[in-house]
């Protein structure tokens, strides 16, 4: 018998894009997306094919032209700010800015949507920081500031910062961008056992195709005009990646699951 997705977010009828007071461009229509708990999907695409408005869309910064983006059953855009962020953690590329927090500070803002306006911590927001530690394995470092840390070491944070939010959907721009290749595979890692373990559904963009392959529970694929979901084995049998790159020296090797440069 088949299981049934218990899905936390789906879009129906979805095009995005943007407006200007010229012209309306459209990066993809129609989209059927379906983003189940307790799932580790990534993102991927050609640079500049639109990945970030795609997430933008999806977590209700940016308009749709058409279609909706639903949240639990309910309209994206029907949420309030703060109810919203109960539901939806997202974690951006952007540097952080000048501040002496240290590292269970940092994590502890992700208790905003619940605290009190004095942002005043119960024990209840501590259990939740502490936990979220625990999770990413980041204790031991509670006490340090955050820029005495490493770029891995603050991703770890940045992803804890979320984990101590508690929403069901957790969306990641790029977090392995400034990483070297053991930090990329620890991150991944640290997503994929987070995701089955704590029954989120954690989606994130990224260029790292090859480590997407390997540990993604399912992909979504933007290639011109089109955007397809579904999981790796699928997507090499049908060829996809072979679509990605218009270039002859860039070919996808369906038996090593992975690119080659010819």
């Amino acid at each position: 018998m088949e299981t049934v997705q218990n899905n936390i977010l789906t879009t129906s009828g979805l095009t995005i894009g943007y407006k200007t007071k010229k012209a309306t461009t459209i990066i993809a229509e129609q989209l059927q997306l379906e983003l189940p708990l307790g799932k580790l999907i990534t993102l991927i695409g050609s640079n500049g094919i639109g990945k970030s408005t795609l997430l933008r869309t999806l977590t209700g910064i940016q308009k749709p032209l058409e279609g909706t983006v639903l949240l639990n059953d309910k309209n994206i855009s029907t949420y309030e700010p703060l109810e919203l962020a109960q539901h939806l953690s997202l974690v951006l590329t952007e540097k952080l800015p000048p501040s002496n927090l240290s590292v269970f500070e940092l994590v502890a803002l992700g208790r905003q949507p619940y605290t009190n306006w004095l942002g005043t911590l119960s024990d209840e927001d501590i259990a939740q920081v502490k936990k979220a530690l625990e999770l990413t394995q980041i204790t031991h470092l509670s006490d340090k500031r955050h820029y005495e840390i490493s770029d891995g070491q603050l991703q770890k944070v940045l992803v804890a910062r979320a984990l101590a939010q508690d929403t069901p959907l957790i969306i990641l721009d790029e977090p392995t961008t400034h990483l070297d290749l053991l930090h990329k595979v620890t991150l991944f890692q640290l997503l994929k056992r987070l995701a089955h373990e704590t029954g989120k559904c954690i989606l994130f963009s990224t260029h790292d195709i090859d480590l997407a392959i390997q540990l993604s529970d399912e992909m979504i694929v933007m290639l011109p005009g089109t955007v397809l979901q579904d999981t790796p084995c699928n997507l090499i049998a049908n060829q996809i990646f072979d679509q990605l790159f218009k270039d002859e020296n860039i070919v996808f090797d369906s038996e090593k699951g992975k690119f080659i440069i010819r």
